[in-house]
């Protein structure tokens, strides 16, 4: 692979990225340099336990949050400098992310949750891909229901759905099963899964499970703000 073509792989990249809270004697250092760099269509698991700044370090990837210092690029964007519509606009399309809170609109029913998104986007089949998107995964009889009337699985499986229904070049789930129960979850993982590799997608888990970081091709482990192992499968 030529040197243009290996730029061109890469989905994610990060450069001496720190994140500091507060300042002075109250100041907390959450990321401590980190360097990274994720290929197209890798799956990751980031491994650490409570405090040691693995959601952190997705929320800096993901946009959602802002690095204190270092470079992130992602899907060939600088995230420097952009203003909070510009990070939107960035996320749009390239990133989408399922979090262990499903975040699902009460009012809305699992189909709106899931096409109005791209109805605001600009997308005239929103809702046809929302119903297709739903069916895959195993929501087509629940259409029209509330979040209010869904299970705790069938939420996720519709924040799932939302997420990939635009089909973005990198999926993100931050403990995706932790409200869920062992069985459900495991049936969530399956499909979080096999979504990703029938978009193609990037997919970075943050997880505290090892068994489900085996599952992943290569896996992070998060120790006070920095990567102390990054190991492949």
């Amino acid at each position: 692979m030529n040197v243009e073509a290996a730029v061109a792989d890469i989905v994610i990249a990060a450069r001496d990225v720190t994140l500091s809270f507060g300042k002075g004697e109250t100041r907390t250092d959450v990321l401590r340099g980190i360097d990274l760099t994720i290929k197209r269509g890798e799956s990751v698991a980031v491994l650490g336990p409570s405090g040691s700044g693995k959601s952190s370090l997705m929320a800096v990837i993901s946009g959602l949050e802002r690095a204190s210092g270092g470079r992130v690029s992602v899907a060939g964007i600088d995230l420097a400098g952009l203003d909070e519509d510009a990070l939107a606009r960035a996320r749009r399309g390239n990133i989408g992310i399922v979090l262990q809170s499903f975040h699902l609109l009460p009012t809305m029913t699992a189909l709106e949750n899931v096409a109005v998104p791209m109805e605001l986007d600009g997308a005239d089949d929103a809702f046809e891909r929302a119903k297709a998107e739903l069916t895959a995964v195993g929501l087509a009889h629940r259409l029209d229901h509330y979040p209010a009337q869904l299970s705790g699985g069938e939420q996720q499986r519709v924040a799932i759905a939302r997420a990939v229904a635009a089909r973005p070049q990198i999926l993100f789930a931050d403990e995706p099963t932790g409200n869920l129960d062992g069985e459900t979850g495991a049936a969530i993982i399956d499909l979080l899964f096999a979504r990703q590799r029938e978009v193609g997608a990037t997919l970075m888990i943050i997880t505290h499970d090892p068994s489900l970081a085996a599952r992943c091709g290569r896996v992070l482990e998060v120790q006070d703000g920095r990567i102390a192992v990054d190991r492949r499968a």
